[in-house]
């Protein structure tokens, strides 16, 4: 299998601030995420060639044609893509291999939802009508928060931690998010909270409290991809970066029914970063990583995905929380966005989301200067579909040219 690595490059992207837009449709939401990435590489609708689009609320929109329609592109090849909350992932990977085929030359990824128009929390249930005893995905008997409840149980039982240690352990990872979110410009939920804020929140499905799980939302994320050599034609000053891996792994969902489950791996996860890593030529992820934006639709959803990822030893998340390496100043920062949890999430959205806060830390743009890492080089963005035992992950590792 031949490596992606360094054959394509990101030369504009856009994001809108993700929230609850009632004043706008999903065209407004695409217009302002492309409109944003096709004045950053210096295009205009015109010069591209095929576009990838992805959303998760069919009832809003229909195929590719939501995305010719809101920026009028004139007869070129789009296709729609869904994989759960990967689907802003598999946006990218499509339009990577489009670029890597020669078929293009100039391409166009927009991920996007509305999900807020739904009128109920969370993504809603899948597979309708089937599995619903044993897949624990229908609203009716707790939803995925429910599945990753089960997680946080059997990881506290796992590695030894009591009740309350492991209520008190996730709720610095909320704490941490929130306050990273609290700085971003374009975040939803940009308030700051303690530790006790979020033991005292309302259960939802114990331990996860209100203030352990992210909120769906409202918004899009846009990416210009180009090949390599191609990249200085719209970046003179050499202020793109690169794709070293991409890689989705889709898991056979017998988790959800099998008695023996961890529920402590995320096995798809594992999968793709295998891909990945392989593809980049990644040997210590913790050690080459400058940052990592993981899937925390929950608190314990970012403890378990850094151990699954290889950027912590599986059950020693515990100290570097503790220690504070996952935060902006530690040895490796993690959701320094604010990450699902405070930024939001629309679920087509976020995977672009993801590597749009890479991009701008890459560049130095961080829109609030006190966010700005230092001497990015290399980061990962991660994304899960689905819940534990039943997972789809797409994984982007980008990183300077």
């Amino acid at each position: 299998m031949e490596s992606l690595k360094d054959k394509v490059a990101i030369v504009g992207m856009g994001c809108t601030p993700f929230g609850e837009f009632w004043d706008k449709d999903p065209v407004d939401l695409i217009v302002d995420a492309s409109y944003e990435a096709f004045e950053d590489a210096g295009v205009e609708p015109k010069d591209i060639q095929a576009a990838w689009v992805g959303y998760t609320s069919a009832d809003t929109a229909m195929t590719g044609i939501i995305l010719a329609s809101a920026l009028q592109l004139q007869f070129i090849p789009v296709t729609r893509v869904e994989n759960a909350c990967g689907t802003g992932a598999e946006t990218i990977r499509g339009a990577a291999l489009g670029l890597a085929s020669k078929a293009y030359d100039l391409v166009l990824a927009v991920g996007w939802d509305k999900l807020k128009d739904a009128g109920f929390g969370g993504i809603g249930q899948a597979f309708p009508g089937k599995w619903h005893p044993v897949y624990g995905a229908a609203p009716e008997i707790g939803g995925a928060v429910a599945r990753y409840a089960l997680a946080a149980t059997r990881y506290f039982s796992t590695y030894g931690l009591s009740p309350d240690e492991g209520k008190r352990l996730l709720a610095q990872i909320s704490v941490k998010s929130h306050y990273n979110g609290a700085r971003n410009p374009k975040a939803w939920l940009r308030r700051q909270i303690t530790v006790e804020d979020v033991l005292n929140a309302p259960l939802i499905a114990w331990p996860l409290g209100l203030l352990d799980c992210c909120g769906v939302n409202d918004g899009a994320s846009a990416a210009i991809l180009c090949r390599t050599e191609d990249a200085r034609s719209f970046r003179p000053d050499g202020d793109y970066i690169t794709i070293k891996g991409v890689g989705i792994a889709c898991g056979p969902g017998w988790g959800k029914e099998r008695t023996n489950y961890s529920f402590t791996t995320w096995e798809e996860t594992e999968a793709a970063a295998r891909q990945v890593y392989d593809m980049a030529g990644i040997k210590n992820p913790r050690k080459e990583l400058s940052m990592a934006e993981v899937h925390d639709c929950f608190s314990i959803a970012e403890l378990i995905a850094a151990e699954s990822l290889g950027i912590c030893e599986k059950g020693r998340a515990k100290e570097d929380i503790q220690s504070g390496a996952w935060e902006q100043g530690g040895e490796i920062p993690i959701n320094i966005s604010g990450g699902l949890k405070s930024f939001g999430h629309p679920a087509g959205a976020s995977g672009g989301r993801e590597v749009y806060e890479f991009y701008k830390q890459f560049q130095g743009k961080a829109e609030d200067s006190s966010r700005q890492l230092k001497d990015v080089r290399l980061g990962l963005a991660h994304n899960q579909g689905g819940h534990p035992g039943n997972f789809v992950c797409g994984i982007t590792v980008v990183g300077e040219p």
